[in-house]
């Protein structure tokens, strides 16, 4: 994998490009596919978005959210779009299987990939450009400083301004977790100077749900959290039948794994819910407990040292016993 600088001088020819992210997109990969997107057709490339899945309907205020394909409803487009590629930008995620269907496309593509990601451990082998640096706080932070590190500052419109806080909000929790560096806050200082309406997008993220969210997340702490105090540790497990009489949809249960770091003493906070084919895990910690290895290690995951994702074929119940037994076994890491 050359470095990302070395595609700068390519960027003034025009060229046919797809930019698609991680399934189940959040802010950060929405935000930072829709802000290159906007970049690079200003550069006079021709751009299409294509996500391997839905995505949550409250990401759907961002600037250019309606001409991204959904992969999975619309596999023709998507397959179309990737066969006319020259280049495919891979941002907020570095293993293919993170694309779910898409994967075996994108690795037998002939067009080169340019991966823009923070999380451990890259597939580097599989992209011609690329950056990888878990420092950073978000992809959204990255597709900014590739913005301005070629020299193209001028091209930050309020509409990229928009979709890049987005993403750097989120990840980094609203600039309370400790990636919020001087750099993010000079970022956000930049953006707000270009246009940036910050307030407008903080509503669109985080005042545009339905009721029954809220009453979902009340049911949810009140029956279906577990808290282990000998491991400094609390749990959310969700059954599918609480999805289900909610009327859960894609993104509701967005920062429910976060709730549980508000108690006191409680070092890591983990989410599990049962979905159609897998049980899905999230993984937030304080301070020193690493939950990127432990996904690894124990939920066929990963991601940062304080925030990480897993699975599981096992059923709710087997797989919840699995993460009590794994407590035990780091009970010294979590004193």
């Amino acid at each position: 994998m050359k470095p990302i600088q070395d595609i700068y001088p390519h960027l003034t020819t025009p060229r046919n490009v797809v930019i698609t992210t991680h399934q189940k997109p959040d802010a950060d990969a929405m935000g930072s596919s829709l802000a290159m997107y906007h970049f690079l057709t200003s550069l006079g490339h021709s751009v299409t978005v294509v996500s391997p899945t839905n995505w949550a309907k409250w990401l759907d205020w961002m600037p250019g959210s309606a001409n991204v394909i959904d992969y999975e409803l619309q596999r023709d487009r998507g397959e179309a779009a990737l066969q006319q590629a020259q280049w495919v930008f891979c941002l907020d995620f570095n293993v293919l299987v993170r694309t779910k269907h898409m994967a075996n496309s994108l690795r037998q593509g002939a067009y080169d990939r340019v991966l823009i990601d923070h999380h451990q451990q890259p597939e580097v082998a599989l992209f011609t450009w690329g950056i990888s640096d878990t420092a950073k706080s978000s992809t959204c932070e990255m597709v900014y400083d590739f913005i301005v590190e070629g020299g193209y500052s001028d091209r930050i419109t309020p509409a990229i301004a928009d979709c890049l806080y987005a993403g750097v909000m989120t990840d980094t929790g609203s600039f309370r977790f400790p990636s919020a560096s001087a750099s993010v806050h000079r970022m956000v200082a930049d953006l707000k100077d270009r246009g940036l309406k910050h307030t407008l997008v903080h509503e669109h993220i985080y005042d545009n749900f339905l009721e029954n969210r809220l009453r979902f997340i009340g049911h949810i702490l009140l029956h279906r959290m577990d808290v282990f105090y000998e491991y400094n540790t609390a749990l959310i497990s969700i059954p599918k039948k609480d999805l289900l009489r909610y009327e859960i949809k894609t993104g509701d249960t967005e920062g429910l794994v976060n709730y549980p770091l508000s108690i006191q003493g409680i070092k890591l906070a983990a989410l599990v819910i049962d979905r159609d084919e897998e049980r899905k895990w999230s993984f937030r910690s304080k301070g020193d407990f690493d939950v990127n290895t432990f996904a690894r290690n124990y939920f066929e995951g990963g991601g940062h040292y304080n925030a990480s994702g897993g699975r599981s074929s096992d059923s709710l119940d087997t797989t919840v016993q699995h993460f009590i037994e794994a407590l035990k076994e780091n009970a010294l890491q979590l004193q």
